[in-house]
């Protein structure tokens, strides 16, 4: 079972892009690595447009996206 805690790279600060998840507290958020994935980018041309950011961060945050996307919500039932 895999917890937030296993993810070192990513947080969620309220003060930061509004709580998003984020690479290392940038203004970068996990979405936005994804998204750029998704749309073709490879590692180097991510890390060429951000080039504060590691190869370790893009691995973490497709990790993290593969996570909350196997991730179960239950809903409560009313009464």
């Amino acid at each position: 079972m895999v917890f937030m805690s296993t993810f070192s790279r990513i947080t969620l600060d309220p003060q930061v892009m509004g709580g998003k998840p984020c690479i290392r507290g940038l203004r970068v958020t996990v979405g936005t690595i994804v998204g750029l994935f998704s749309a073709g980018r490879s590692t180097a041309e991510i890390l060429k447009a951000y080039p504060y950011l590691e190869e370790a961060d893009m691995f973490e945050a497709l990790a993290y996206a593969a996570w909350r996307a196997e991730e179960i919500e239950v809903s409560l039932a009313s009464s």
